[in-house]
């Protein structure tokens, strides 16, 4: 591994890390980005180990608390939006065009709905352990879940459409950089 490849992998990681612990407003987040864009740059491995990885260390220091059941639903998640960035290069898609940035932006707003799908799920199980059957539990956290899911997907929308071919492009530059 080329020193420049490993420097910018250690910087994604602490800079995806270091905003994830920052005290933000709910559902704007960057990680995703990172891990998506770090899936398609450095491939599978490295996309979903990035996600999981952030996560992991978040669900113990987040300003919102600890994660409790929800962590291993969350690490699945982030690891799935890595792995999307790398089969989503291997797949021949990855166009640097404007049809490029339209299609990482749907992309972007699919991979969060799924995301929050599978965190929701989490608290309907941590919910059924109240005594709550998991379908009522479930329906219920996705119905309260609606308006914070839509503020997160409208966000990763906008960002993944906006940000995802610069970010590629600029860490392509990087390592080729010597």
């Amino acid at each position: 591994m080329s020193t420049a490849r490993l420097a910018l992998m250690s910087v994604l990681f602490a800079a995806c890390l270091g905003i994830q612990l920052l005290p933000r407003p709910m559902n704007m987040e960057f990680t995703s980005l990172i891990t998506f864009t770090t899936g398609m740059v450095f491939g599978i491995i490295f996309g979903a180990s990035l996600g999981a990885t952030v996560m992991f260390i978040n669900g113990f220091l987040s300003p919102y608390g600890t994660a409790g059941i929800a962590l291993p639903f969350q690490i699945s998640g982030m690891m799935l939006i890595g792995i999307a960035g790398g089969l989503y290069v291997r797949m021949g898609s990855g166009r640097f065009s404007a049809g490029g940035f339209f299609e990482v932006a749907v992309l972007g707003a699919f991979l969060t709905f799924i995301y929050d799908v599978v965190t929701n799920i989490s608290m309907a199980v941590l919910l059924s352990l109240t005594g709550v059957p998991f379908h009522e539990a479930l329906i219920a956290v996705l119905i309260t879940g609606i308006v914070p899911s839509i503020m997160h997907i409208v966000w990763n929308t906008a960002l993944f459409g906006s940000a995802t071919v610069p970010m590629v492009n600029a860490m392509k530059k990087v390592m080729l950089w010597r």
